[in-house]
């Protein structure tokens, strides 16, 4: 057994058979970090003492017969971002650079609860405000596909831990692509959910106790590599807690067994006006055409009549209203609540139109981002995307279009480039249905080929 490269689902397995040890399973993953962070750098504050702890308790646990979670024993890492007792909480911000937490946020007191075994915390964006995690705290993340290249943000330093086998999973926030991309860009899998299902109460750094701004377009969810392990991890995280009461009632269901052949796909290789490498659209019509193969009904989407770039600029303009929000000093001239409230309603027509487009199809199957893993460059730097320069800020559109929607989207590995870099889909699902979403993923992964291993790892 490759430890250190197996799944989420194969590790609680192994333990709960006491094939091996939580102990074992931590030092696999240390001695992985130990081999390969120095040049990947994803993994931050690492509490390898405290590990060790819980490790050898999770043991001591089980072996007198107690109770063992889905997670018993398994170790794992969280975005810098997460609110931990006992260890710091940074996003890669200069003035939270010692900043702990007085308790877990819900979503680490459910993994914890679950059985899981916390190492370390994972490289961020600084403020998770970019598309490449680099921050003046712990410096740059690089691709361990190509070190040259970036793995994304702002939960790059989750996916390129992932993909390393420094970790088996990995919590992210999405408020603009921010799990999806580094996913695609690493070659492994990342699910945001339906807006409002998983507790964001914690999920950012608080020492003033002010009032929690972020409430929309922003998720939490898991990177793993595997569906099965999203699944499982989505499971724990997923649905209401005392914390957190914008979060919907609505139960976490199991991932369904789908037939391809039930499935109703929409297609779009790129959208309207929306930049996209020729190898990633290319790879979105071999998929549908896997797919109609296998008996699924696929036809090219009729996407529903937005203007896109429109809606991109509206959820830039949320964002901004929620930021001017927690700012500890108003504006002078601060944004009229007006303006709020037509937002809203601005927003409501997307959402609406999309919730139309899935009354027909199960899923859309579309680019998780305009190109794969791109060189290291300063933020604003065009992008060369197929020999033409691009703006960067159309990097997250393919997936921030969702988070506007808030409709539920998860990045899948298909593939490679021409460079040979990972490729990632995106497949795009009703509103609180993720876990046919994850069923979807789960019947067309033979199809994709699902995680490869980096060669260096």
């Amino acid at each position: 057994m490759d430890i250190a490269l197996s799944s989420t689902v194969e590790l609680a397995a192994a333990i709960a058979k006491r094939k091996i040890s939580a102990v074992e399973a931590l030092v696999a993953h240390l001695a992985q970090i130990d081999a390969h962070n120095e040049a990947v750098n994803a993994v931050i504050s690492l509490d390898s003492e405290g590990a060790h702890e819980r490790a050898k308790k999770a043991d001591a646990a089980q072996a007198r017969g107690a109770a063992l979670g889905p997670l018993h024993g398994v170790p794992f890492t969280l975005k810098d971002t997460h609110e931990t007792s006992g260890m710091r909480t940074t996003v890669g911000f200069p003035p939270f650079a010692d900043y702990v937490a007085k308790q877990d946020s819900p979503v680490v007191t459910r993994l914890k609860a679950a059985g899981g075994v916390l190492m370390a915390k994972t490289n961020v964006a600084t403020m998770l405000s970019d598309w490449q995690s680099n921050n003046p705290l712990f410096g740059r993340t690089n691709n361990p596909w190509n070190l040259e290249r970036t793995a994304g943000g702002s939960s790059g330093g989750a996916a390129a831990a992932l993909c390393s086998g420094m970790t088996p999973f990995d919590v992210g926030t999405d408020m603009q692509n921010s799990i999806r991309l580094p996913a695609a860009f690493c070659g492994v899998y990342g699910l945001k959910p339906t807006e409002h299902r998983v507790s964001l109460a914690g999920a950012f750094p608080d020492p003033g106790g002010a009032a929690r701004s972020v409430r929309l377009m922003s998720c939490l969810g898991p990177l793993a590599r595997s569906v099965e392990d999203l699944a499982l991890i989505y499971q724990i995280i997923g649905g209401p807690d005392r914390r957190d009461t914008d979060l919907a009632p609505v139960p976490v269901e199991d991932m369904p067994k789908l037939d391809p052949r039930t499935l109703r796909i929409a297609f779009a290789p790129s959208f309207p006006s929306f930049p996209v490498a020729g190898d990633i659209s290319a790879a979105v019509e071999s998929l549908a055409g896997h797919l109609q193969g296998a008996g699924a009904v696929v036809e090219e989407a009729k996407l529903p009549k937005l203007d896109l770039h429109d809606d991109l600029e509206q959820g830039g303009a949320l964002i901004g209203m929620m930021m001017e929000a927690a700012q500890p000093e108003p504006p002078e001239e601060p944004t009229p609540v007006s303006r709020w409230f037509e937002a809203l309603a601005r927003r409501d027509t997307s959402m609406l139109a999309w919730d139309r487009f899935f009354e027909d199809h199960d899923a859309l199957l579309c680019p998780v981002a305009m190109t794969t893993a791109f060189p290291h460059c300063e933020s604003g730097t065009p992008i060369n995307v197929d020999s033409k320069e691009q703006s960067y800020w159309m990097l997250p559109a393919y997936g921030a279009v969702f988070n506007y929607s808030g409709h539920p989207a998860l990045s899948i590995p298909c593939g490679q480039d021409s460079a040979g870099l990972p490729i990632g889909l995106q497949l795009v699902g009703k509103r609180w249905l993720e876990s046919q979403l994850l069923g979807i993923a789960k019947a067309i992964e033979p199809l994709t080929g699902g995680f490869r291993r980096p060669p260096a790892y």
